[in-house]
């Protein structure tokens, strides 16, 4: 597949056709500048627009007038939730879509025959220049009135191959509504006003999908795959997606900017991993000797288990054994343009042919009955509805034609505006209150997708009264402009709420990536409420939402950030999925920073598989995939890579570890460890100062005369005398002894900083704990480590008389000897592999020291890492103090003395 051809098309495409349907806008008076209005001299077929000119000018047709004049109104309606030049380049946005989707629907099938005519309608077969419908029109089965064969006829007498090509496109489209109306939808309305497409022009959409983008790659018979249509979409939104990002800091994602900011296209091979070990894991475990096994290249055979756990799995076995094809349900909660659902649909036809189906029967059978999908924006719900049908279409010839649709939706939002309170006329009372619970739950349901959380009620039900209801209402006045509000849209919540309040055998999903800060307020709102485990993104709420959809002993599989599985803000959350999943396995991809990930993304990601419940001493795999050991399309040379890096490891020592973070790689030695006490049960830690002003208040110590400046052995009344005080503000890497560079005004007991706190802060009153913290504390001696550091952190040792700061925290203990064995063990290299573990960003605070796995020893075993660590703090100050950079500098080491007097 050639993804840059893809790729360079899609991001052209869409600002080529948006120009076109903004010009076609343009030539019936509707800019971004306004809508001109109609003069008085209009009539039902012709109106005449003020375009401030002396000569006004008309369009004419009652189609045309009609089309035009719906394009005015669904401005002027989106205008009202924002202004006149949003809603004018949404709905243009919106119209350039349509006919991209469109557009690539027509050419996927025309590749593949699969066009009810069996006539091209975008190129030629032969390579002509012109579409094979255009130059056969009248063989496309398209029902042509008698009026519309003139109107043919005479466009191509005259030549006029561009306007035969849309009349006919147009009319393609209206037909393919009969076999898919979710993509083709039957409206003679402002889309096709706007429709402005050549084939003749060689620089227009028609001639660079057809000829920019190998057939093959559309062909499913030469190994082309529906995946095209995937890419297209998320290469489409290449544009979007970056003017999201680049918004100004501290700007939220508006409510229609999400689907671009959060869309990311999921590779083939990881949707193959995600699918095989979820959906092949659940047929396998019951079914385990039909040779499916062979076709699923990235499916992971189980670790050996120990007796108890291997027990507990023959019981789930033996459930499995019952379990038949048409009883699996699968769902992609937000399913985006299809890809996970495609491949679901090729596992599920392995597994209905082993079963002795015939792939027409099964085909029918996955689209009725296996798969579900969700997603909040409609070109890709488009998108992902085409694909299942496509793929069905693949395994039966007359699919299109059988009138079975897919299980897959666009999450639709009502206004909230509709309140049913019509008494008894045609709905019971509780399927009264059901409906009023919808309109109500889902009013915001573009902003939460599929994580809005229902109640169990009567769905099903409802929708069947509803079909009846919708027949009777024209019998009573009262009901007809209600139900004319609302008869589009309450069908589709009955549907979209259906799917969400069933559980699952499988829920697989690639959810979106979106964290707090970019939230807008409803939505941060909403996931603190209903998310307050894991609502620091929106990934995290999605693996709560996946757990909530499915059944017990089923499988979920996700592709996530792996932030969750070491910070401390997702901690919650881990311990949630340690107490009620289990991991079965997992592929992770690190960030390694320039080189990206084995995605090409710029942060870490994991594909985990989880099991609904937990298996107390399961051996999980863990697979670590970098993008030096794949290929330019992000595939792993060899799958699973059984390096040293690949693991297995049990879940529950997980949560000895503090933080319980998912650390598979750690040895059992090391986990052993944190059973013993901790760091913090034998030391201190301290945050130090924050002084609120550092360009008033601190000063490098040789821009100050060093008669204000205590040195050394400064106490409290020290600062009676000395100004300025040696003081810890982190500095550069370097371990044994601190860097000190800088010194604070403490003058008076620091009387000008905490004047200027209260000033600053007046709400603290005399409790300037909150900035000037841990001030008993000040002028002792100890160890101090950098509160941040990008690099390996470094434990440094200070001596009495100077001030520590929240940048520099500090370790203290009354013992010399302590601190010395204290610095001995810090500077380990042990100790740096476990604050990599338990702290895995670059901030490091006073509990994360406090939680280290610390064994006391007896005096005589640490006489010799105290005579160590006293050397190579002796050694450290020799190296700072030789350059001018210290204050107890006399001459640089390389230089030789002038005589013995120097030294």
């Amino acid at each position: 597949m050639n993804k840059t051809a893809i790729k360079n098309f899609a991001i052209w495409a869409r600002n080529k056709l948006i120009a076109d349907v903004r010009y076609r806008a343009g030539l019936v008076g509707i800019t971004e500048q306004g809508i001109q209005t109609a003069l008085p001299q209009s009539d039902a077929t012709t109106e005449f627009y003020d375009i401030g000119t002396a000569t006004p000018y008309a369009i004419s047709g009652q189609t045309v007038v009609r089309q035009r004049r719906n394009l005015a109104e669904a401005i002027r309606r989106r205008a009202e939730d924002a202004d006149y030049s949003s809603a004018y380049r949404y709905i243009m946005e919106e119209v350039a879509y349509t006919w991209f989707n469109r557009l690539i629907a027509v050419r996927f099938m025309e590749v593949n025959d699969y066009l009810p005519g069996r006539v091209r309608a975008l190129s030629s077969e032969s390579g002509k220049i012109e579409p094979d419908l255009v130059t056969t029109p009248f063989d496309a089965e398209l029902n042509f009135t008698a009026e519309e064969e003139r109107t043919v006829l005479q466009l191509k007498q005259d030549n006029k191959l561009d306007e035969l090509f849309r009349l006919l496109f147009i009319k393609q489209c209206n037909a393919l509504h009969d076999i898919l109306p979710a993509l083709f939808e039957r409206r003679s309305d402002y889309t096709e006003l706007l429709l402005n497409l050549s084939v003749v022009d060689q620089d227009g959409v028609v001639w660079r999908l057809t000829h920019d983008i190998p057939e093959e790659d559309f062909n499913v018979e030469q190994g082309g795959q529906v995946e095209i249509i995937g890419w297209l979409y998320q290469y489409y939104n290449t544009e979007p997606k970056a003017q999201v990002f680049a918004r100004p800091s501290g700007q939220k994602i508006r409510k229609e900017d999400i689907p671009a900011a959060t869309q990311l296209f999921t590779p083939d091979w990881i949707v193959r991993y995600m699918v095989e070990n979820s959906l092949g894991r659940l047929w396998l475990e019951g079914h385990p000797g039909e040779g499916l096994r062979a076709n699923w290249k990235y499916y992971l055979d189980e670790a050996e288990q120990e007796p108890e756990v291997q027990a507990q799995l023959e019981e789930i076995r033996a459930e499995r054994r019952t379990l038949n094809p048409e009883d699996i349900k699968v769902i992609d909660p937000c399913m985006g343009s299809g890809h996970i659902l495609v491949y679901a649909f090729d596992v599920l036809m392995q597994i209905y042919e082993s079963q002795g189906y015939s792939p027409r029967d099964a085909a029918q059978s996955i689209v009725r009955c296996n798969l579900y999908g969700l997603d909040i924006d409609k070109r890709a719900a488009q998108l992902a509805y085409f694909a299942v049908m496509m793929k069905a279409r693949q395994y039966d010839r007359r699919f299109l034609t059988r009138g079975i649709e897919p299980n897959v939706y666009e999450v639709q939002a009502s206004s909230g505006k509709y309140p049913y309170e019509m008494g008894n006329f045609l709905l019971s009372k509780e399927h009264q209150e059901t409906l009023n619970y919808l309109l109500e739950l889902f009013k915001d349901a573009k902003e939460y997708g599929s994580l809005v959380k229902l109640e169990q009620r009567d769905y099903v039900g409802l929708l069947e009264v509803w079909k009846y209801t919708a027949s009777q209402t024209a019998e009573n006045v009262n009901m007809v402009l209600w139900y004319s509000a609302v008869e589009e849209i309450v069908p589709a919540l009955i549907k979209q709420a259906t799917v969400l309040s069933q559980k699952y055998d499988i829920v697989v999903t690639n959810p979106p990536y979106m964290g707090g800060a970019g939230m807008n307020g409803k939505l941060a709102d909403f996931v603190k409420k209903n998310y307050p485990d894991s609502k620091n993104d929106l990934f995290s709420c999605f693996m709560e939402k996946a757990d909530s959809l499915v059944k017990l002993k089923c499988y979920t599989s996700l592709i996530t950030m792996e932030s969750w599985m070491f910070l401390s803000s997702f901690e919650k959350l881990r311990e949630k999925v340690n107490q009620t999943k289990t991991i079965i396995n997992m592929v992770h991809m690190p960030y390694l920073g320039k080189g990206g990930t084995s995605l090409g993304i710029n942060f870490g990601t994991a594909a985990v598989i989880m099991q609904k419940g937990c298996i107390k001493d399961y051996w999980a795999q863990y697979e670590y995939t970098v993008y030096h050991e794949c290929d330019e399309n992000g595939v792993p040379f060899v799958f699973p890579t059984k390096n040293e890096r690949w693991k297995i490891a049990k879940q529950d020592n997980f949560s000895k570890i503090p933080g319980a973070p998912v650390a598979y790689w750690v040895s059992p030695n090391l986990i052993e460890a944190f059973s013993d006490k901790c760091f913090g049960e034998y030391y201190e830690c301290y945050i130090g100062m924050r002084t609120g002003d550092n360009a008033r208040f601190l000063r490098l110590w040789f821009e100050v005369s060093s008669k204000l400046i205590a040195f050394c052995n400064a106490t409290i009344n020290t600062t009676a005398t000395k100004k300025w005080i040696p003081y810890l503000k982190g500095g550069d890497f370097r371990r044994w002894y601190y860097n000190y560079d800088y010194i604070v005004n403490w003058f008076c007991n620091g009387e000008e900083i905490k004047e200027n706190t209260r000033k600053v802060y007046p709400q603290l009153g005399e409790n300037l704990g909150w900035k000037i913290t841990s001030e008993s504390e000040y002028f002792k001696e100890g160890i101090t480590f950098n509160a941040i550091s990008s690099s390996k952190i470094g434990f440094k040792r200070f001596y009495q008389g100077a001030i520590f700061s929240n940048a520099s925290h500090a370790i203290l203990s009354p013992s010399v000897e302590e601190l010395n064995y204290a610095i001995a063990f810090l500077n380990t290299k042990v100790v740096t592999t476990i604050l990599e573990l338990i702290t895995p960003t670059i901030n490091f605070t006073p509990s994360d020291i406090k939680k280290l796995p610390f064994r006391d020893i007896p005096n005589e075993i640490k006489a010799l890492p105290r005579k160590l660590a006293e050397e190579s703090v002796f050694l450290s100050k020799a190296d700072w103090d030789s350059f001018e950079t210290s204050w107890d500098f006399k001459r640089h080491p390389l230089v030789p003395p002038r005589s013995t007097a120097d030294e």
